[in-house]
């Protein structure tokens, strides 16, 4: 038997309020992706660092994408804090890998608390978004996954934030430095595997595609679970491509059908963070040709006819060894959820979207959260990879 505790833990997926700028807020993330806002390397952060030191009242230039930078779709998951514990629904975001708290629902010390104020943690920063006093408490994932002194921030002021209770951030370590004065702390995957509960500092993620605007999820943390994918899973080295080579890149071609190439050995993320499936203009171009594709004015998506939808072929994307087929019914916003982007009834609209950058940058595309929601997941800070699996869910039809 494993001495290790593996437990999958349900999150909810649903779509939130300013969803109509969906496009927007994907592009906008995007760039800030592109211009390496929340760069693995320590060097990224030193400039960063000291403005924050110096005007505590300045808003701090930014150190990493968050989950507020992240698009119309959000990821909460219940997380208990202190003892006896106290539950937070915190967005689950793997572009970053702090843990804070006190956004919806306030901190109070517990018999578990120790407060870092004035040690070598110190402050805590965010973004200019969230301020506020690091902690050392006990966290719990799932009700077995338990950290003792896990480095937490206490929010004294978040913006941007209703309806959730702060991030839990599962990226690796390098992503905290610049959020507190003093020194990077270890994000709760990295103290569960160096306390020997984990075996890999890795997580797997599945969904259920879902024409609601609230799905059903569940993360895995230090193994994959076998029972949410079929067939084996395939792993491929980060991207050695820069800008993508600072978080989740993989190597990639995309074809449409069996003879449009959209994009051949090109470099691009996997993120949650991104709601669409975002492609370099000239790519998404040639992809808008093949299917005839128009710009609807209300939303900034691309839109087809009926007749061109029947016609519509498979999305291949061929990540390492293996082709990942992307059916016309997953290319397509799900229909009963027209309304929340602002759409027409009766319009069908694309969720292939153009990122406004040329290929050839480093940055060819995104797999954003319509993508992952048709594969199984893993993310592996240990071994530097990205896993994928197809599931039983892979080519449901959900319009």
């Amino acid at each position: 038997m494993s001495r290790f505790v593996i437990n999958a833990i349900p999150f909810e997926t649903r779509i939130i309020h300013d969803a109509k700028q969906i496009l927007a807020r994907d592009r906008e993330r995007a760039e800030k992706l592109f211009t390496g806002v929340h760069a693995h390397g320590p060097n990224a952060f030193h400039s960063k660092k000291k403005k924050v030191r110096n005007n505590a009242n300045a808003t701090a230039a930014r150190s990493l994408v968050d989950a507020t930078d992240a698009g119309s779709i959000a990821y909460t998951v219940p997380v208990n804090v202190g003892q006896p514990p106290k539950t937070f629904s915190l967005l689950l975001d793997i572009g970053s890998s702090n843990i804070w708290v006190g956004a919806d629902k306030d901190y109070r010390p517990s018999s578990t608390s120790v407060n870092h104020e004035k040690t070598i943690v110190g402050p805590f920063r965010i973004s200019g978004d969230v301020i506020g006093t690091e902690y050392t408490d006990q966290v719990t994932l799932g009700g077995n996954l338990v950290v003792k002194n896990q480095t937490i921030g206490i929010a004294t002021s978040a913006r941007g934030f209703s309806g959730v209770d702060g991030i839990l951030g599962i990226g690796p370590v390098d992503l905290t430095s610049g959020s507190t004065s003093k020194t990077a702390v270890a994000p709760v995957t990295q103290n569960l595997f160096e306390s020997g509960i984990l075996p890999t500092v890795a997580t797997g993620m599945s969904y259920i595609p879902s024409s609601s605007a609230i799905a059903n999820g569940e993360i895995t943390f230090g193994a994959a679970d076998t029972a949410k994918f079929t067939g084996s899973i395939d792993y491929v080295p980060i991207t050695k491509i820069s800008p993508a080579d600072q978080y989740w890149g993989v190597d990639q071609d995309l074809s449409y059908g069996d003879s449009v190439q959209l994009l051949m050995s090109s470099a691009g993320i996997v993120d949650s963070g991104t709601t669409l499936l975002l492609l370099a203009s000239d790519a998404f171009r040639s992809y808008c040709r093949a299917t005839g594709a128009e710009e609807d004015e209300a939303t900034g998506l691309f839109t087809v006819t009926e007749d061109q939808f029947a016609s519509m072929e498979s999305l291949f994307f061929t990540i390492g060894s293996e082709t990942y087929e992307f059916a016309p019914n997953a290319q397509i916003w799900p229909r009963k959820l027209n309304d929340t982007i602002g759409g027409e009834e009766d319009k069908i609209y694309l969720i292939v979207a153009d990122m406004g950058r040329p290929s050839g940058d480093g940055l060819d595309f995104i797999n954003g959260f319509v993508f992952l929601q048709r594969f199984y997941t893993v993310f592996d800070t240990t071994n530097s990879r990205v896993g994928l699996a197809r599931t039983k869910y892979t080519n449901v039809e959900i319009n």
